[in-house]
């Protein structure tokens, strides 16, 4: 069966949007899309992951390849799975389209999503924008695991850590931590690494494994690990409910990480379901492997790109979800992406969810011909709302990831001047590689989850010995060179958790599954490097406050009036704000000798450099420019009164 013509489209596309198991008035339906299957049959189970079926029902094939059946009781809390039978072979299956599973996702669970609510979960609504968006990426288990952290021993590693909001460093009521210490850093975004289920930890055992979860099981269920029951199926969605509101509480919104580009293992749910539909495969049969993890979805086919955007749809409404960040973007189509935007648009306003990812994917992909793919090629192309991280700026001020030792701007490269540059205007407009048509759509980081830390990169190409845990002054001098950098070019900022304190993996660039150990964040760490924090701090209260970095329109570019190399590693540019101080210029020199700038007639005021973020509170004049060896200098021209 030819899954790429437009007659199996016309045949069996379905988007009644009521596939998996739903409660009604009279009883419970439940509704499986197979068109391939031969014979389905239901059973039901009392419990997630023990015990056998107390009933089977025979589903009747209906229009569009959907099987259906109906039960005249309520079976709330009831768990189930299918025999599905397709190709002459009959493979137990979960449900791909379940709201609930039981233990590890092996068989999914009807449930009365209602009952799930928190009180006042009618009333929660998302914190307003504020003028510029500073999202913080954070892992729901290395977030609070360390004792360091002060939150209850229970809650530690789990989502009920995130209804804490007044933690301290040990518990002792001084340095804050957790969800206090980023309301003082000034974040307005947490985003949270993957949350659906995913299959890489054992659910029955979490304290003896870890992993990012990047592993999609049941897209549309909660992980259970980090829930303080995961053996059943409601209190992973009622305690996931209580994080986005305790974080919509403390002012955050929430951006979940999706991971629809590949499955955990090509023995999905989705592929037991309908064998071959959802995968990408070559022509000789194999399996297409862009995601480096076994498999890829094959988005552009209509009953999977169905699937993904109601899936997203579903997050966004029932759970609250403010923004989508997607992992391996550069595998999905799109046109699919396109209409996830406009989903969201049309049913929460132009722009209200975030929507970004990954420009890339990690190999050739097999792909429908004639599809594009919502890679840094096509992202100009885009709905300019449709975001993509831009490893233009973060190449250019620490050195390329692929490579751990060739240094960037800050740490000692050569001939990256007019890389920084374009980092200052989001790397808007045409040019080879990352181009954005607004900085809207250019995420400006300088690290994330994957890859070496800032931290760990500048001690590899900075500290010849090597010195993870005391920092040299060189080092520290580039880190705050770097975030000074990044922290005032155009486009949204985002940032690793941890980043900010000089957070270390002892040089490690990929910690996916190791301990707990050395991924955890260490928030002794956050009061020892307090200066450095304090630094990025106010690096953010100061960037909320410039129109030039925060315009997030095609025209943002324009502002830049001039850019200069006024010496070797050494960059300045000045920019039209229009806030209190009518123009800024940024300098940042990565030089070992100061360099002397000329300022234009007018009253320029200090705003930050090497030693202060906070200069802006003071006002202090300035009348000749010194921008140190390896470091920042920010200056405003005070608007005429």
């Amino acid at each position: 069966m030819d899954f790429d013509s437009k007659e199996f489209a016309r045949r069996f596309h379905y988007d009644g949007g009521d596939l998996g198991a739903r409660l009604t008035e009279k009883g419970t339906e439940f509704r499986l899309w197979a068109p391939t299957a031969q014979k389905v049959q239901l059973r039901l189970f009392q419990s997630g992951h023990e015990g056998e079926a107390f009933e089977t029902l025979e589903p009747e094939r209906g229009e569009k390849g959907v099987w259906l059946a109906r039960c005249d009781r309520r079976l709330d809390g009831v768990y189930y799975d299918y025999l599905v039978t397709a190709e002459g072979r009959t493979r137990p299956t979960a449900d791909p389209y379940a709201r609930a599973c039981g233990l590890n996702g092996q068989r999914s669970m009807v449930v009365d999503l209602s009952a799930t609510d928190p009180e006042g979960w009618q009333q929660d609504k998302a914190p307003a924008r504020q003028p510029e968006d500073i999202i913080y990426e954070v892992h729901v288990r290395e977030f609070s695991w360390a004792e360091s952290g002060g939150f209850p021993e229970g809650w530690r590693g789990k989502y009920k850590a995130f209804c804490c909001g007044d933690t301290t460093l040990f518990g002792q009521g001084g340095q804050p931590t957790g969800l206090a210490y980023l309301r003082q850093l000034g974040v307005t975004h947490v985003q949270l690494m993957p949350v659906y289920d995913y299959g890489s930890v054992d659910e029955a055992h979490p304290e003896d494994s870890f992993n990012w979860g990047y592993d999609p099981v049941n897209y549309n269920v909660p992980e259970g690990s980090y829930s303080t029951d995961p053996a059943r199926g409601e209190v992973r969605i009622r305690e996931l409910k209580e994080l986005v509101q305790s974080l919509h509480r403390q002012g955050f919104r929430v951006i979940m990480d999706v991971v629809y580009n590949h499955t955990y293992k090509q023995d999905s749910w989705l592929e037991r379901t309908v064998p071959g539909y959802y995968y990408r495969t070559w022509k000789d049969g194999s399996w297409s492997n862009g995601s480096a993890c076994g498999n890829d979805v094959a988005s552009e086919r209509s009953m999977c790109a169905q699937y993904i955007l109601d899936s997203v749809l579903y997050w966004a409404e029932e759970y609250h979800m403010d923004g989508f960040r997607f992992d391996l973007m550069g595998l999905v189509d799109t046109r699919l992406m396109q209409r996830i935007r406009e989903e969201l648009d049309a049913r929460f306003g132009r722009g209200e969810k975030l929507v970004f990812g990954e420009p890339w994917a990690a190999g050739p992909t097999a792909h429908k011909r004639g599809v594009r793919l919502a890679d840094k090629k096509s992202l100009a192309g885009m709905d300019p709302e449709i975001g993509a991280f831009c490893d233009g700026v973060r190449d250019a001020v620490k050195g390329p990831v692929m490579y751990r030792d060739k240094p960037g701007f800050v740490n000692g490269g050569r001939g990256f001047e007019q890389r920084i540059l374009r980092s200052v205007t989001g790397w808007c407009g045409q040019g080879r590689g990352f181009a954005a048509a607004a900085p809207s759509q250019t995420i400006t980081y300088l690290s994330s989850h994957d890859d070496m830390t800032l931290w760990d990169k500048l001690v590899v190409t900075l500290d010849p010995e090597q010195n993870f845990d005391q920092p040299s002054p060189l080092v520290m001098r580039a880190s705050r060179l770097a975030a000074a950098i990044y922290m005032t070019c155009q486009g949204r900022l985002f940032l690793l958790s941890g980043e900010e304190f000089g957070r270390t993996k002892q040089g490690v660039d990929n910690t996916y599954n190791a301990p707990i150990q050395a991924n955890r964040l260490d928030w002794q760490r956050a009061w020892d490097n307090r200066e450095l924090v304090e630094y990025y701090r106010g690096l953010i209260a100061l960037r909320k406050q410039l129109p030039a970095l925060c315009d997030k329109s095609p025209k943002a570019r324009q502002r830049l009036l001039r850019g200069e190399v006024p010496a070797c590693r050494c960059v300045t540019a000045l920019l039209e704000n229009g806030g209190a101080w009518s123009k800024i210029l940024l300098a940042y020199n990565a030089s070992s000798r100061p360099v002397e700038l000329q300022l234009e007639a007018g009253r320029w005021e200090l705003l930050a450099d090497e030693n202060s973020s906070f200069w802006w509170q003071e006002h202090p004049a300035v009348e000749r420019a010194r921008v140190q060896p390896m470091a920042a200098m920010i200056l405003g021209q005070r608007k005429q009164e």
